[in-house]
């Protein structure tokens, strides 16, 4: 995956399609648009909330509109609602041709706690912060 853009609460991101990652019949196996499409509404909430805050799925919601057989597959996404520490988001996947190949939606919960026990963070520089105890 490669992010295109992520911010303002929208993000694009890009994925090629490998034949070695293909489901039996030769297409882009389904579970890897639905993680397109997840990862790109996940760097559109990043754009939004502090660096570090902790969120996770609660729910989603995907319809397979098209076959994917070649190419680059692009997500574009944005985040729909924020109340309190919920926030909803919709993506589309498209394909080389720009033709719409998934509609993606899916719900996320942030978490009360700030630092969650047992995760390490590295920043680009290598160092790493965390609570380990």
């Amino acid at each position: 995956m490669k992010i295109l853009e992520a911010s303002d609460g929208r993000a694009t991101l890009t994925m090629p399609f490998l034949i070695d990652f293909a489901q039996g019949g030769g297409l882009m196996h389904g579970g890897a648009l639905v993680s397109l499409a997840d990862t790109a509404v996940v760097m559109a909430i990043k754009s939004l909330v502090p660096p570090q805050t902790h969120f996770a799925t609660i729910s989603l919601q995907t319809k397979f509109l098209y076959p994917v057989k070649k190419g680059v597959v692009t997500a574009k996404a944005r985040v729909t609602s924020q109340e309190g520490r919920t926030l909803q988001g919709q993506a589309t996947v498209y394909d080389e041709a720009e033709k719409a190949v998934l509609e993606f939606s899916s719900t996320f919960k942030i978490a009360k706690d700030t630092r969650i026990k047992e995760i390490i963070y590295h920043d680009s520089s290598g160092s790493s912060t965390g609570d380990t105890g």
